[in-house]
């Protein structure tokens, strides 16, 4: 096998999810470049580790599939961190609970990296609707409120701000330079799903490693399931208003210039071609056509209006970075922002 080795760190918290967390693991075993080794960090739910622990007693002792418990607080960002510090591979890609990887998905992520200045590459993520066929009226432009690829990202292999963190890879190295996943910002096991990690940690990689390349390879596909809950308006506005929040506090911790780079012009050029396009279809008689963009409306008034409030809330209490320097085993917690207050809770996706 040439190239890097590739660790896979899969975050599960809930029994609700086995069916998904098996056939996630699955996808990894079946890849056409096998995986180093996969990491099924677990959450702060004792009864899920040692199920998970049973369940794959077998091959735990090969090491191709090794189950942690989350080392750190409650959350995304403090799992994600666990399984860098605990993994082998000289990168390490990370994978959603309830998607499944195509057979190439880690050859394409090995592919990006022959090139030393590559420190992280993202693939597509495809929506695997419940009712099995997208709502009329969700418009792919906010395919991100299901944590999937949207319309408006450029095909190809082509380089980005910033990854997305359900269907990633970064070259360990990139850790080295810019430390782990900050704590104060991602999702934590509350209800409202915040997120913005991935955004806040490429960022802080890119001002550490100008040279740094982060790139979007959209051969590299998984399969996001998407629950009946969330193919409703209201998940899509409660979504849209947590992104708002989420927002503001990752321009809190990087600068509202980094910060919202890519969202002016998703908000300036994609999103008005998006309402356009359903005024077209809704005047064609076209099914869903008033709902998309009545939805992309809803969507930027949703996100707006939780960024005024994220960011109003920070500049009172002030909000707490913890960024985790990761080292072997070992993880190192320093403060990014100590201005007061505390951590709000975050939701999971």
């Amino acid at each position: 096998m040439s190239g890097p080795g590739i660790s896979v760190v899969i975050c599960v918290y809930t029994e609700d999810r086995w069916e998904d967390i098996l056939a996630a693991v699955s996808s990894v075993r079946a890849q056409s470049r096998p995986a180093l080794e996969t990491l099924l960090v677990v959450d702060h739910n004792p009864a899920l580790l040692d199920r998970l622990t049973r369940e794959y007693k077998d091959v735990e002792e090969t090491g191709e599939v090794r189950v942690l418990a989350n080392a750190g607080p409650r959350g995304l960002s403090a799992g994600r961190n666990t399984g860098i510090a605990a993994s082998r591979g000289e990168v390490i890609a990370f994978l959603d609970d309830d998607a499944v990887a195509e057979r190439e998905w880690l050859r394409y992520f090995a592919e990006a990296y022959t090139d030393p200045k590559v420190m992280a590459v993202g693939g597509r993520t495809m929506p695997a609707w419940a009712s099995g066929r997208r709502p009329a009226w969700f418009p792919e432009e906010f395919d991100w409120v299901v944590g999937c690829t949207y319309k408006g990202l450029p095909p190809g292999r082509v380089r980005v701000r910033n990854v997305l963190g359900g269907n990633a890879s970064f070259r360990r190295t990139a850790f080295d330079a810019a430390g782990g996943f900050a704590t104060g910002i991602g999702r934590d096991g509350d209800k409202r799903p915040l997120g913005g990690e991935e955004t806040e940690l490429c960022i802080r990689l890119t001002r550490a490693r100008p040279d740094a390349v982060l790139l979007i390879d959209d051969r590299a596909v998984i399969h996001h399931r998407v629950p009946a809950v969330r193919e409703h308006f209201g998940y899509f506005r409660t979504r849209t208003y947590a992104e708002g929040l989420s927002k503001a506090l990752v321009a809190r911790s990087v600068g509202a210039d980094k910060g919202l780079e890519s969202e002016r012009r998703y908000t300036t050029r994609v999103l008005p071609a998006g309402v356009v396009r359903g005024l077209r279809d809704a005047v064609l008689a076209r099914p869903g056509g008033a709902g998309r963009a009545g939805a992309i409306v809803a969507g930027v008034l949703g996100a707006a209006g939780g960024y005024v409030v994220g960011s109003v809330r920070a500049r009172r209490g002030g909000v707490v970075f913890s960024v985790v320097r990761i080292a072997g085993d070992a993880q190192e917690h320093g403060h990014a922002d100590n201005r007061g207050g505390g951590h709000e809770h975050r939701g999971r996706t």
